[in-house]
């Protein structure tokens, strides 16, 4: 689909998908940072890897950073990633700045999400389309994140259904009309 056959009800609908599964992936996230223990947060599984918490860091930030991009309609790659003393702290970090993200960017009108902006010069796209970026990225972080909790001693949320320390339960009937 090229940019001049993008229309404005396009724009609108597809930033209202994004937003809502990046609202619930968030959620999963916010879980699996969460699951990090402090005294194994400097665990990587390859020299060439990052921490746990630099992982973190780095997904929490992006999300924030990705968001907030799109609602400026401009990147900034001089920023630098939130470095919290805790897995707490960054976990708190994360709820606190996420929300207001997301609503910068369901405030944006159809014309600011059809405008396109430059990321580090390597693409041009309209800026609803950068919401597509975050959330391969954030699942892609987020897995390699998962995949550390259990040689760090830890748990792994439910993600897509149920783990082996989580498994997925049935909703009985009354729950399911709740």
């Amino acid at each position: 689909m090229s940019q001049q056959g993008l229309s404005p009800e396009f724009a609108l609908a597809y930033r209202a998908m994004m937003l809502d599964g990046i609202v619930r992936e968030a959620e999963v996230t916010r879980k699996v940072i969460a699951a990090i223990p402090d005294a194994q947060s400097h665990y990587k599984p390859d020299p060439h890897a990052r921490t746990a918490k630099e992982l973190a860091a780095h997904l929490a930030s992006a999300d924030i950073h990705f968001l907030n991009s799109i609602a400026d309609l401009k990147f900034d790659m001089t920023g630098s990633e939130h470095k919290p003393q805790t897995v707490g702290e960054l976990v708190t970090w994360y709820d606190e700045n996420l929300k207001p993200g997301v609503a910068r960017v369901a405030a944006m009108s159809a014309e600011q999400l059809l405008t396109p902006v430059s990321f580090a010069g390597v693409f041009n796209l309209p800026a609803v389309f950068y919401l597509g970026f975050l959330n391969n990225h954030h699942i892609h972080h987020r897995g390699a994140l998962a995949t550390y909790l259990r040689p760090m001693g830890s748990k792994v949320p439910t993600i897509y259904g149920g783990s082996y320390d989580e498994p997925f339960r049935m909703p009985q009937p009354a729950e399911a009309v709740a």
